[in-house]
């Protein structure tokens, strides 16, 4: 039976990790994760602590992303839940002198896990969707690599690109919905974590 209780509280850790996320606030991004916590996004694999300085980097590095957030949908069993919340990663963006955003459209994948009373997430991924690049100032264009923007996944080509201008090395085997196999693995996987039924 699900509690309203745990459910608000695993509602607002998610929002409080991406909140930090865009506001900087990395103490308090690093205590919403558990110790052994694992994230496995675009341009990060590992630990969730690591994620959390990895993520003060990038900032550093100029790549100031923010999200826009829909509602968190948790399905709870006992200690273990998993969260979902479908959200748009916006990205400002230079390119030939020209102002852009990179939006990213993703489904966010939680798993959270309640420990000596306290919820914690134990895991972060994501379902990409799609993604787009819009000028700052309609009318302007830039041209880009088209050989090398072929070479990316459709579902987040333009999100590996700019990171590809950054440094980063994307992980090109994503679960995205220009590959639906992955998206119902990952919706197996977690669930089976939790020890419930994939919705159907």
């Amino acid at each position: 039976m699900q509690k309203n209780s745990d459910i608000t509280a695993i509602t607002q850790l998610v929002v409080c990790e991406r909140e930090s996320r865009d506001m900087g606030f990395w103490n308090r991004m690093r205590s919403c994760f558990h110790a052994d916590a694992t994230v496995n996004i675009s341009w990060f694999q590992g630990n969730g602590h690591d994620f959390v300085a990895a993520s003060k980097d990038m900032a550093g590095r100029g790549m100031m992303a923010k999200h826009r957030l829909g509602p968190v949908l948790v399905t709870l069993n006992a200690n273990r839940a998993i969260a979902t919340v479908a959200g748009i990663i916006d990205i400002p963006l230079k390119l030939d002198d020209k102002d852009f955003t990179l939006s990213a459209y993703c489904v966010m994948f939680y798993r959270a896990e309640q420990r000596s009373g306290a919820w914690r997430l134990g895991s972060f991924e994501c379902i990409y969707r799609r993604d787009e690049l819009v000028p700052a100032i309609l009318g302007q264009s830039v041209e880009l690599p088209v050989q090398l923007l072929t070479q990316y996944r459709p579902s987040y080509r333009n999100l590996s690109y700019s990171l590809h201008l950054k440094g980063y090395v994307v992980n090109h085997e994503l679960p995205g919905e220009d590959r639906p196999e992955t998206v119902s693995a990952i919706y197996q996987q977690h669930y089976a974590w939790a020890g419930l039924p994939v919705p159907n």
